[in-house]
């Protein structure tokens, strides 16, 4: 099974926030990532910026 990371983009940088991604769930300004290993965490005030389907990864950026 191919798992997805997620990661947070600031000012060109890669911050890896979780590894092992199964779900991820857009609401309003809130995305909630669901995790193999860790369950359900909510990031508030972000958005999706790409997702590179090949690389298994799935880039953030904060909003206002």
């Amino acid at each position: 099974m191919c798992q997805t990371s997620v990661v947070m983009e600031k000012e060109g940088q890669e911050e890896l926030l979780h590894e092992n991604v199964t779900a991820l769930e857009v609401n309003g300004k809130n995305i909630t990532i669901t995790t193999l290993f860790e369950g359900a965490t909510e990031h508030p005030n972000v958005a999706i910026r790409r997702i590179n389907f090949s690389g298994g990864k799935v880039y953030l950026q904060q909003i206002a």
